[in-house]
């Protein structure tokens, strides 16, 4: 299939074309168009991560229970998709290395792409973020979305980053949660909170905006319900 991602970086919208017989797998409710020969079924996704356990674990880790898998019968067909929050898109290709994802991030994949649920450590838990991530193993096309722009990062040594800006990290780097700087009461004073420290040689996605601090910020501006 051809995967091409348009309006970058603030409203991103993959477009996807097949080739005959080639299956999609997106989260549910990421369809905005597509060509009218589409076949489309819901599913919980059999193999690993599959099923009805596969399901709910994948609603732990952030996402929806059922996933959407898209099949053109001829070569040529079209789906459009689209992430639920403005923002950017990335395409990347699953290899033996696999990737770990951040809750909310994952798009859409192939069909020999596996999503499972990955437990990351009460590490996590403490950072603020969610302590299960998804877990992408197998080969083939994986669609990450992002609030605001989304942006890649060949780390070999050590990195740090904001908790809240993660995307998602190759499985050949390694993270530890600390303070940014000397002092915790600096850290906190200075508003950055807590920190990602990455270690190792491989990519790691970020993206510009922190969907929890946004939420603090527009949430007390709401009309009650």
């Amino acid at each position: 299939m051809e995967i091409k991602i348009l309006q970058q970086p603030d409203c991103a919208i993959a477009h996807v074309t097949f080739k005959a017989g080639e299956e999609l797998v997106a989260e549910a409710g990421a369809m905005i168009a597509m060509s009218g020969y589409i076949n489309v079924s819901t599913t919980l996704r059999q193999g690993k991560g599959g099923g009805v356990l596969g399901g709910l674990k994948r609603m732990l880790g952030g996402e929806s229970l059922f996933l959407s898998v898209f099949r053109s019968p001829t070569a040529g067909g079209e789906v459009f998709l689209a992430p639920k929050l403005l923002g950017d898109m990335v395409h990347y290709q699953v290899s033996n290395v696999g990737l770990v994802v951040q809750a909310t991030s994952y798009l859409a994949s192939s069909s020999n792409v596996d999503i499972d649920l990955g437990f990351q450590g009460f590490k996590s838990l403490f950072s603020g973020e969610s302590i299960f991530w998804l877990d992408i193993s197998g080969r083939g096309d994986l669609l990450l979305s992002s609030f605001g722009a989304i942006y890649e990062i060949e780390v070999d040594g050590e990195y740090v980053v904001d908790t809240g800006h993660i995307v998602a990290f190759e499985k050949t780097l390694n993270f530890t949660i600390g303070k940014p700087g000397s002092s915790w009461i600096g850290a906190f004073l200075g508003g950055e909170g807590l920190v990602c420290r990455f270690k190792g040689k491989g990519k790691l996605f970020c993206q510009t905006h922190n969907t929890l601090a946004f939420g603090q910020l527009i949430g007390p501006q709401l009309p009650p319900r």
